[in-house]
């Protein structure tokens, strides 16, 4: 390339000002982009984004360049299971091989730091996702990188070409897995790339000969699936050039970054319309049965389960391709049912996403069971799975959306009356007020109550999870608090448990803090920090101000029978919390009437 022969030139020569630099770069921007790209002086350079932080889930806390992976697979797939309905063959593969490799390669750079001569020629555990759309496969995936902290980039494979620069290839993927890691060369090689409609760039049957564009995107896939090294400079990507210039610019050398994919897990997914047929005809050679001609997607689910790799040839992929995704797995289709337990699923960001729109309004918004389930009936009807819960979601509520935030309207029950007619619910709200009825605001009252319930349902079935990357116990009371803070915030179950542990940690660690300054040695009960933390969430009060009101109103007390009695140490109960004062009258009754200490 005439540009990079310039820079070449130029460093056997002498190193090139500024000026220069920006003559030829704006000759080479304009040869390529024509006049609407120019360089103005000085020349800014990208910044990395502060907010992408490992704390933000973008990069998971590392250890020699590697995620601090310590998952095994039945865990991974008991958080999934609290996120995605069904598919329980899925999840169970997928937590399994992902845990797999990652426990695999933190094995390996344990084990030694030179290269391990048998990880070369090591197969390694792409992914094959088969399923309708609606059903959840990027969803998995975005769970998976995100619970185990590996940064995620996901691609269109219609997008691809196999040489030059139409809509971007499978290395622009990579380095995009770069910026995911916040420049962390190290992580990004151990990400997750995902590729969605693969389907379509297998060689198309009704075509005579080869179909070579598609199957060129195959093969332009298959270094980068095995291991291959990808150039983070590029000669499309004007912003790489500009800070490769600025490097030599800068230190009269030419820097060359290569990520390598050994260990970057490549995870396609499609629909794959008509493979059935395919399975059906080498079922029916081997004489294994659906010899009847039935079309019902039940059915045709059911056979894609059957799938190999000779079906998958015969739809139009290469050997070398489909050998590179030695794990296959088939998701199922989501029934009416199963529509209406993903709304009734308290982490289910449908229901979530809904419920923040409203309350930037100041309304609060519940949805009764049978609502759910008129809701669940309509996206049924869209045969496009979980995606026809958003459209009808938004199409039943959209007049409410935009017509209650002019009101003075602070409640929206969403009744099955109100699903079947929303023009004529919206009437009817609007003329009476709708809460002003006792009885809606009984029903109200009774859809809060069943959702809390079921938010507690869960977090007892996952209570021994909690407990075990905590250390905390969860009675109870705790689960009915964390319940309670998912809801006041609107937020999954693993988020509002995050923000209890940082609550008791924040109490147990400030109060006792507090107390020790003031000369007093204090121990924390769990029923006073309970009783503190339900406190910040019913009263939305700050913990630091909570524990600093507390302190003050128990120090004149504390000090008074430390200094009658000698006690060293004391107890904050519950009732502490509640009763300051009556805490400290029981206590001076108690030690006053006993002798006090001679010195």
């Amino acid at each position: 390339m005439e540009f990079e022969d310039n820079l070449e030139k130029e460093q056997e020569q002498k190193i090139p000002n500024q000026k220069e630099l920006e003559k030829e770069l704006s000759e080479y921007l304009s040869k390529k982009y024509g006049d609407r790209i120019k360089i103005i002086s000085p020349i800014l350079f990208p910044q990395s984004d502060p907010k992408k932080t490992d704390e933000g889930g973008k990069a998971g806390a590392k250890k020699d360049g590697v995620p601090a992976f310590d998952m095994k697979p039945e865990e991974l797939d008991s958080y999934l299971d609290g996120y995605v309905i069904k598919q329980s063959q899925a999840k169970g593969v997928l937590a399994t091989k992902i845990c797999t490799h990652f426990n695999r390669i933190k094995s390996l750079v344990k084990r030694s730091k030179k290269e391990n001569p048998f990880s070369v020629g090591m197969i390694k555990n792409n992914i094959l996702m088969i399923g309708p759309t609606g059903v959840g496969k990027t969803y998995l995936v975005k769970l998976i990188s995100q619970k185990i902290g590996v940064p995620f980039v996901k691609g269109d494979a219609t997008k691809f070409s196999e040489t030059g620069y139409v809509g971007g290839d499978v290395e622009d993927l990579v380095r995009d897995l770069v910026y995911e890691a916040n420049d962390d060369m190290k992580l990004a090689e151990n990400g997750i790339i995902y590729i969605d409609e693969i389907d379509k760039i297998a060689s198309s049957q009704n075509i005579i000969g080869h179909d070579v564009s598609r199957m060129g995107v195959q093969r332009a896939l298959l270094k980068p699936m095995e291991e291959t090294d990808v150039d983070l400079k590029v000669p499309h990507d004007p912003i790489s050039q500009i800070q490769a210039i600025e490097h030599y610019r800068r230190t009269g050398k030419r820097e060359k970054q290569v990520v390598n994919t050994k260990n970057i897990l490549f995870i396609m997914s499609g629909a794959f319309e008509g493979l059935p047929d395919i399975i059906k005809k080498r079922l029916k050679r081997k004489g294994i049965g659906f010899e009847a001609d039935i079309h019902s997607p039940e059915v045709d689910m059911e056979i894609l389960k059957e799938v190999r790799a000779h079906d998958l040839i015969e739809f139009g992929f290469e050997s070398e391709f489909i050998g590179r995704l030695p794990v296959i797995v088939v998701l199922d289709e989501l029934t009416k049912d199963d529509l209406v337990e993903i709304l009734e699923n308290p982490n289910n960001s449908i229901i979530l996403s809904k419920k923040r729109d409203f309350i930037s309004y100041g309304i609060n918004i519940q949805f009764e069971d049978n609502a759910l389930e008129k809701l669940s009936e309509m996206a049924s009807q869209e045969k496009t799975g979980a995606r026809g819960l958003v459209s009808a979601v938004e199409r039943t509520l959209m007049p409410f959306e935009k017509h209650l935030p002019s009101t003075v309207i602070k409640k929206l029950l969403v009744t099955p009356e109100l699903v079947e007619n929303p023009a004529q619910e919206l009437k009817r709200i609007e003329s009476d007020r709708d809460m002003s009825d006792p009885q809606m605001e009984e029903r109200f009252e009774r859809a809060a109550a069943n959702e809390k319930q079921r938010v507690k349902e869960v977090i007892a079935e996952r209570a021994k999870e909690f407990e075990a990357q905590s250390g905390l116990e969860l009675y109870g009371e705790r689960i009915d608090l964390i319940a309670e803070q998912a809801l006041r915030s609107i937020s999954d179950i693993d988020s509002a448990f995050i923000d209890f542990k940082e609550m008791y940690n924040q109490i147990k660690g400030h109060n006792e803090g507090l107390f020790s300054q003031l000369g007093i040695n204090v121990s924390l009960a769990d029923s006073a920090i309970d009783e503190i933390i339900r406190i910040a969430i019913l009263q939305d009060r700050d913990i630091s101000e909570i524990c600093l009101n507390l302190a003050n109103e128990l120090e004149y007390g504390l000090k008074l029978v430390r200094d009658r009695i000698g006690l060293e140490a004391f107890a904050v109960t519950r009732e502490a919390v509640l009763d300051p004062e009556k805490y400290i009258d029981s206590l001076i009754k108690k030690y006053y009437s006993q002798d006090p200490v001679i010195s």
